[in-house]
């Protein structure tokens, strides 16, 4: 593999997974690609949506050479990963809620799914759960503002604890509820503040590192890490070019393809 791992996410909640691959493979070269001028990507329209995140990661993977593409996004992943196959190349390795090992960690049988409400609602995520926890109570709860929470924090600013607990309610009215799957790459962000809002413990799982497992299965090799680690921006700002710089990523560059959908007209 001669190119990085390019991770794509329509924000900053791929840096959680960028986080699980560099702890599985500590030698690799990554890029980041973040479609923040389109954030949030769970209010768009289906077809556009594929359009745009197709025509988005292919641009940088052709600005980056990118030798795998991580979609660190429920919501691309579902919609768009098979597009991506097709036009690309390279390994497209893509992101799904951790329902089936939240099935095996739970001890009462009884978890939540914390999700976009795009997650939430998709027949997959309703396939995800029949196909491994039909013997399962799963208490669904659509937390979009949690996306916006977790882009603040990483910028500085203050999160909103008050619209955090109100989002996690419906969670505490199972007293057996145990374990919660953090179904939106962004929730991990917010690990501190999530456990600081839970009334008892709670297991927390996310699909960073299933991810990372399956990059260091696909990939045929390594581009060693070493000299700027690039990203892309489709809005580029001194904050985000901030928050990547915390990541490793020291260049923040604009994705420019004139083919890019800039709006839903």
């Amino acid at each position: 593999m001669s190119g990085p791992i390019l991770v794509f996410d329509s924000g900053v909640g791929g840096l959680s997974v960028v986080v699980a691959i560099r702890r599985h493979l500590p030698e690799a070269a990554l890029a980041y690609l973040c479609d923040n001028a389109m954030l949030p990507y769970g209010t768009k329209p289906d077809a556009w949506l594929v359009a745009r995140i197709a025509d988005v990661c292919c641009a940088a993977v052709a600005a980056s050479n990118a030798s795998a593409l991580v979609i660190a996004c429920n919501t691309a992943s579902t919609l768009a990963l098979r597009e991506l196959r097709m036009r690309l190349s390279i390994p497209v390795i893509g992101t799904v809620p951790a329902i089936k090992p939240a099935a095996m960690a739970t001890r009462s049988d009884t978890f939540g799914l914390l999700a976009t409400s795009a997650t939430v609602r998709r027949p997959y995520t309703e396939r995800l759960i029949q196909d491994f926890a039909a013997h399962c109570r799963v208490i669904r709860v659509a937390a979009d503002s949690l996306v916006t929470q977790a882009e603040r924090k990483l910028r500085g600013l203050a999160v909103d604890r008050g619209e955090m607990n109100r989002e996690l309610t419906p969670f505490w009215t199972a007293a057996e509820l145990d374990t919660v799957v953090l179904g939106c790459t962004h929730f991990p962000l917010l690990r501190d503040e999530l456990n600081a809002c839970a009334p008892r413990p709670v297991t927390w799982i996310d699909s960073g590192d299933a991810i990372a497992r399956r990059v260091a299965q696909v990939i045929t090799g390594i581009a060693p890490a070493g000299g700027v680690e690039f990203a892309w921006s489709s809005a580029p700002d001194p904050a985000l070019a901030k928050v990547l710089e915390a990541y490793g990523f020291a260049s923040l560059q604009s994705l420019r393809a004139s083919s890019l959908p800039l709006s839903l007209d």
